[in-house]
C-alpha cells in the first residue's frame, strides 16, 4: 500500500476528546487512510450512502448509539455528508461518549463542512485529502523511477486506482468521471440540468491555465452568471477544481476580479476533455504542465499547514505573473514552463511594484525543489 503523507497527522489525533473529519474528493484513498488508522483498535463501520444506516442514524438515542457501538473504541461514519443533521449527531457523541473516537468522512465540504460547522465548533479535527503527489510517489518508489513517469502522470493524473493499475489507466478514470464526478454532484441540491453542469466542466478543462469570465460562460451556456458562479463553487467544494484569483492592490492598469481555474487531478480534466494522448502528440503541454505543478504545490502547502495566499497576476498591458504565494507582506512569484530552454522575464512593472522576495522559473528540470 502506498503510504500517504497525512497517516502521521490523522493518527496524532487519536482518542484526544474531538471527532476526526476526512475531507477528499471520492476515491482519492479515504476508506484506506482511515482503516490504517482503525488497524489497532476495535472499530465499527458505518457507510452513510446506505439508506439503512441513514435511517438508523436519523434519530437515534444515546441508549441506542452505545448499544450499536457496543464495545468498540473507534467508531467511523463514511460519507457522512448523506446522514441528516449529521453535525449535531456528532457533537452528542463527543459530549457523551468520551472514550469512543469519532471518525467522519465526506466526499463534499459543501455537505459536510456546513452541517458541522457551528455544532461542533471545538469539538473537531479536520484533515484534508487529496489524490496521491508527486512526494508520496518518491517514498513509495525512488526519485528516479517517480520524475521519469511525470510525463504519464501529466496525462493520466494520480487517482491511487490509476497509479495502482497501470494499463487501466483509461478504463479507471472513465468509471471514475461516470460514477461519481456528475452523478454525485447532480444529487446536491440546486443543480437540475445535468447536460449543462457537463458542458461547464468541459468549457473548464479546455481553459486551464486561462482566465475565465463567468459572464461569457453563462451567455455560452444560455444560463444566468450567478448560476454560473454557483456551480464552479459545488465544483470547488467537491474537490474537482479550484480558483486563483487575480492578485491587485488597485492599481489602475491591474486586472482585478478575473481567476483561473484548475483541476485537482490531470487525469480527471484529460479524461473530461476525452484526450488521453501523450505529451509528445499534444498541444496543451503548457497547460497541463501549470495544471500539474500548481495542483501539486498547493498538495504541498496544504500538508505541510503552511499558511499562504495563491494567485496569479495581469496587468492591462498583457503582463503576466503564472503564479503567487503571499504570507504576510513576502511575496514569492513563479512562471511554469514545461521546457527549460524558454527565455524568461518576470515583468518590471510587477517587481517594481511589489519587489517580490523570489522569482523563479519552475520547469521540468528542477520542478523537484518546489514539490518535495
Amino acid at each position: 500500500m502506498i503510504a500517504r503523507i497525512q497517516q502521521t497527522e490523522i493518527d496524532s489525533y487519536l482518542f484526544k476528546g474531538k471527532a476526526i473529519l476526512v475531507f477528499g474528493a471520492r476515491q482519492v484513498g479515504k476508506t484506506s487512510l482511515i482503516r490504517s488508522t482503525c488497524q489497532n483498535n476495535s472499530f465499527l463501520w458505518l457507510n452513510g450512502d446506505e439508506p439503512d444506516t441513514q435511517l438508523l442514524l436519523e434519530n437515534i438515542t444515546g441508549d441506542r448509539l452505545k448499544a450499536i457501538v457496543g464495545d468498540n473504541k473507534i467508531l467511523v461514519i463514511d460519507e457522512a455528508q448523506m446522514i441528516h443533521n449529521i453535525g449535531l449527531l456528532i457533537k452528542r457523541m463527543v459530549d457523551n461518549f468520551p472514550d469512543i473516537q469519532i471518525i467522519a468522512s465526506g466526499s463534499s465540504a459543501f455537505e459536510l463542512a456546513d452541517k458541522t460547522k457551528e455544532s461542533m465548533v471545538g469539538r473537531k479535527e479536520e484533515l484534508q485529502l487529496f489524490p496521491l503527489n508527486y512526494k508520496e510517489m518518491v517514498t513509495h518508489t525512488n526519485f528516479v523511477e517517480e520524475t521519469r513517469l511525470v510525463p504519464h502522470r501529466l496525462v493520466f493524473g494520480y487517482y491511487p486506482e490509476v497509479v495502482t493499475n497501470p494499463g487501466k489507466e483509461e478504463k479507471i478514470l472513465n468509471d471514475l468521471v461516470d460514477g461519481f464526478l456528475y452523478k454525485d454532484i447532480l444529487n446536491l441540491e440546486g443543480i437540475k440540468k445535468s447536460s449543462t453542469l457537463q458542458r461547464l466542466v468541459q468549457m473548464l478543462a479546455f481553459r486551464i491555465g486561462s482566465e475565465i469570465s463567468t459572464t461569457s460562460l453563462a451567455n455560452e451556456l444560455g444560463i444566468n452568471r450567478l448560476t454560473i458562479e454557483k456551480y464552479i463553487d459545488i465544483l470547488e467544494k467537491n474537490f474537482i477544481v479550484f480558483s486563483l484569483k487575480a492578485f491587485s492592490k488597485n492599481q489602475d492598469n491591474e486586472i482585478k476580479k478575473s481567476r483561473k481555474v484548475y483541476f485537482w487531478d490531470n487525469g480527471l480534466r484529460n479524461r473530461i476533455v476525452k484526450n488521453f494522448n501523450p505529451i509528445e502528440l499534444r498541444d496543451d503541454v503548457g497547460s497541463l504542465w501549470e495544471n500539474f505543478i500548481i495542483s501539486e504545490r498547493l498538495k504541498k502547502l496544504s500538508y505541510e499547514n503552511q499558511y499562504k495566499e495563491s494567485f496569479f497576476w495581469r496587468n492591462t498591458q498583457q503582463a503576466e505573473i503564472d503564479y503567487l504565494e503571499i504570507k504576510n507582506t513576502e511575496i514569492e512569484a513563479f512562471e511554469i514552463k514545461y521546457n527549460p530552454n524558454v527565455k524568461v522575464k518576470f515583468s518590471k512593472s510587477f517587481t517594481a511594484k511589489y519587489h517580490p522576495k523570489t522569482t523563479q522559473v519552475i520547469h521540468k528540470e528542477n520542478f523537484w525543489d518546489y514539490l518535495l
